[in-house]
């Protein structure tokens, strides 16, 4: 299976609203510039998004994006479902009829795979992914950056500091 750039840009998104949730609204302008993702492009997965549930807008000047449930309801594999990233691997899209209108000798081989991915991708939500200390840390130096550059997010407040390595002192 091949993730495209579509799938991948909707999971950094989600878990970027993830991250900041309860924090407000966050405009698609602090998305695009603290993940790196085009404009345009985003507003093309948040209307997939937004259309099968997963957030909400709120319009005006405070206005932006939110979660529309909780993060711990919402999986990976809701959001690639969202905008309609295939999770299957089976040359016929699962139809078993990739050989002659017939299941091909690794049909089943290629079918077990894609629900193993699927599987894998349904148990993890986003507030599961959220806590672990490695995205935490990218989330506080892209928050930092994102803050330096003269936008306002509040999430560095928000955050615990990662716990300290064995031989490390805390920073002055």
């Amino acid at each position: 299976m091949k993730l495209s750039t579509k799938g991948r840009y909707a999971v950094t998104a989600m878990m970027d609203l993830a991250i900041h949730d309860g924090q407000g609204p966050v405009t698609l302008a602090d998305i695009s510039a603290c993940q790196g993702i085009s404009l345009s492009y985003l507003e093309q997965i948040f209307a997939r998004l937004r259309r099968k549930g997963l957030i909400r807008g709120t319009r005006g000047p405070r206005g932006g994006y939110r979660l529309a449930r909780p993060p711990e309801e919402i999986t990976i594999a809701d959001i690639i479902s969202a905008v309609n990233e295939p999770l299957d691997n089976t040359r016929c899209g699962g139809k078993q009829d990739c050989q002659d209108g017939a299941p091909c000798l690794t049909h089943e081989l290629w079918s077990e795979l894609s629900r193993q991915i699927y599987d894998f991708l349904d148990g993890i939500t986003l507030a599961e992914f959220a806590k672990r200390p490695q995205v935490q840390e990218v989330a506080r130096r892209q928050d930092r950056l994102h803050l330096r550059r003269g936008h306002h997010r509040a999430a560095l407040e928000q955050l615990p500091e990662p716990p300290l390595r064995e031989g490390s002192r805390p920073p002055a």
